[in-house]
């Protein structure tokens, strides 16, 4: 018979590799809202991304920006006694550049996520659903604000230099921040939940083309056909169903602005309150659609 053998014990050994507990101080959940609200804001203009990435909000700014500047200019060289744009005009007038801004970069926001399924990945970290819906709908609206207020700036500093009237055209600067601040909430919200129903970007970006553009084109088309029918009654109603329209009607309300409805036939006080309404429900329910979305896609 072969001889028995004795097994030696297995012995553990810890090996000390340099491995250090984290030391330093924990910030929370509020420092991380505000960094993924950052660094979002920095995406949607291309901030630390590729070059290519800044071609098109770069140049959606200066579109926004140089006929503000040209209007400027030509106030001042012709001492115009006001400036031929109202504050609160500009954005419906380049309502085209802010809703071509806003299909690029809502799906840019949201749908990486979603197509990588990082979004587990946050919520894994001291970051609730909460934290992300609203960094990221922040982001989105802050850059819209950036997008939509910084003409207005540059037309209140240049009807200042022009020696305008100060407090005429400071009144009218806030009334014209209000409505863009207003616009910046509302298409930030719808553009989000649009984007985010599905991962691929392409498809996003086309669903909120085609939910700005065909809602306003036929708002715009039927008001034109009371309009000519002399059905003035109902163009003010009409503009319920179409998110510009909603910030027109809101503006010529209760910011004096001048409608761009046909024959200028915007709402009255009492419809414009229906129309404020509508825009606050607009915003709460794109922020709770928003929630219910990703109350499922953080599984």
């Amino acid at each position: 018979m072969p001889p028995e053998t004795t097994a030696t014990p297995a012995q553990d050994v810890i090996h000390n590799i340099g491995y250090r507990p984290y030391t330093g101080p924990r910030l929370g959940r509020g420092y991380a809202r505000r960094a993924l609200w950052s660094q979002s804001l920095r995406g949607a203009y291309g901030l630390g991304r590729s070059a290519k990435s800044k071609v098109l909000p770069m140049t959606l700014f200066a579109v926004m920006c140089v006929p503000a500047a040209i209007i400027v200019a030509v106030a001042i060289t012709t001492k115009m006694d006001e400036l031929p744009v109202e504050y609160t005009r500009y954005a419906i007038l380049l309502q085209a550049v802010v809703g071509l801004y806003l299909a690029a970069q809502a799906p840019q926001a949201v749908s990486r996520d979603l197509r990588f399924r990082t979004v587990p990945l946050y919520f894994s970290r001291p970051v609730e659903r909460v934290d992300y819906v609203l960094a990221k709908y922040a982001a989105l609206a802050s850059a819209v604000f950036l997008l939509t207020a910084a003409p207005l700036l540059i037309l209140y500093v240049g009807a200042l230099l022009a020696k305008l009237d100060f407090a005429a055209q400071t009144k009218a600067f806030a009334q014209g921040l209000v409505s863009v601040a207003l616009l910046s909430l509302l298409f930030a919200g719808l553009g989000l939940v649009v984007a985010a129903l599905t991962p691929r970007r392409g498809f996003g970006v086309a669903a909120v083309i085609a939910v700005l553009t065909i809602s306003y084109g036929a708002v715009s088309t039927v008001q034109g056909i009371a309009y000519a029918r002399d059905n003035t009654d109902v163009i003010g109603w009409l503009g319920l169903f179409s998110p510009i329209t909603l910030i027109d009607g809101v503006q010529t309300a209760f910011l004096d602005a001048t409608s761009s409805f046909p024959g200028g036939h915007g709402p009255g006080a009492g419809a414009g309150a229906v129309y404020l309404l509508v825009v606050l429900s607009l915003i709460a329910g794109s922020y709770a659609l928003l929630m219910r979305r990703y109350r499922k896609a953080g599984l």
